[in-house]
């Protein structure tokens, strides 16, 4: 997929919640991993874009940027599509580095992939803790169901078991794009929540709610 520039792509979405007031603005680095030909590319376009795209296999990565107005912060998610092909497998732990969030995206009428999904999840547990980084599961393509070879229930369970956030969505139909990208949000924001409150035990800074102004990810320094 070509390289697509901030300022074509940054656009703004208003789930319920008006704007002009003083909440926080949060800023998180979140990648899409999973093989080529999963929609990640495609999820990631119709998020921003609202738009169906059917791509060419990612060279590299391409990056988006989506702001959220949620009820109590701003969210700027800055949405880092990664190659899925095995060549650059080598060079994708360079994207990854320093996210906040990961979406592991596999495609419902390929069993494999939701395999090569569980790999990804092993590499991200050795280079992340648990409470630094918040992990997705996401079965896409179910405009496919006919062709589905992965239950929504071996998905959901395994999310499940290692306490992943999890949908299905289709990048094609657009269904439940939008929502798993919120959701995440959400989590993130969630986490931040219990920063403030919660003294820490890492040494590493904790941010009031309360305060306006801008932060970059989960409050990494």
């Amino acid at each position: 997929m070509e390289l697509i520039s901030l300022q074509d792509m940054e656009q703004t979405v208003v789930p319920g919640s008006s704007l002009g007031d003083n909440r926080p603005t949060y800023i998180y680095k979140m990648v899409l991993l999973g093989s080529t030909s999963v929609g990640k590319s495609s999820l990631a376009y119709r998020y921003v874009k609202n738009e169906f795209k059917e791509s060419l296999p990612t060279v590299g990565c391409s990056f988006f940027t989506q702001t959220i107005q949620l009820e109590t912060a701003t969210i700027k998610l800055e949405i880092w599509d990664t190659a899925g092909q095995e060549k650059y497998h080598s060079v994708c732990h360079l994207y990854y580095r320093g996210a906040h969030a990961a979406l592991l995206v596999y495609d419902l009428t390929n069993k494999e992939t939701l395999n090569r999904a569980k790999q990804w999840l092993m590499e991200l547990e050795k280079e992340f803790l648990p409470d630094e980084i918040v992990i997705a599961l996401v079965g896409n393509k179910t405009d496919l169901a006919d062709e589905r070879e992965v239950a929504a229930e071996d998905g959901e369970e395994f999310a499940r078991s290692r306490s992943l956030l999890f949908m299905e969505t289709s990048a094609k139909s657009n269904h439940q794009v939008n929502d798993i990208f919120v959701a995440v949000a959400r989590e993130l924001l969630r986490r931040e929540g219990e920063k403030a409150v919660v003294p820490s035990t890492s040494g590493r800074q904790r941010l009031d709610l309360q305060a306006s102004g801008t932060r970059r990810g989960c409050c990494r320094v």
